[in-house]
């Protein structure tokens, strides 16, 4: 599912969402937890397409992680669009994360 973009642009984008926590989870950032499924940056357009999900289908902070990620993106790359595409499929279980001793703590 991962575009593997190895440039630096793709690299600061993935640097800037591990500042950004679920407010229920602020222990472990969004993008080590394994919530953004995939980064895809289309620099002809300007365009970064993301697809994430949440600890949970119903999650009350929603709204709120979306803009947080958002806003984590622009920071890196102001004039660009951000669209964020919520996913649970596949659905998040812990072999997701992306640090093996945190994965080992949930598995």
């Amino acid at each position: 599912m991962w575009k593997n973009q190895n440039n630096e642009l793709y690299e600061k984008v993935i640097e800037k969402l591990k500042t950004v926590y679920d407010p229920e989870f602020p222990l472990v950032d969004m993008y080590t937890l394994g919530l953004i499924y995939d980064i895809n940056l289309k620099e002809n357009k300007k365009v970064c397409d993301l697809i994430m999900t949440f600890t949970t289908p119903t999650c009350p902070m929603a709204d709120m992680i979306m803009e947080l990620v958002k806003n984590a993106v622009l920071d890196i790359i102001p004039d660009w669009e951000v669209n964020i595409n919520i996913s649970f499929e596949p659905m998040r279980d812990p072999s997701m994360i992306k640090d093996s001793d945190l994965q080992k703590m949930f598995l």
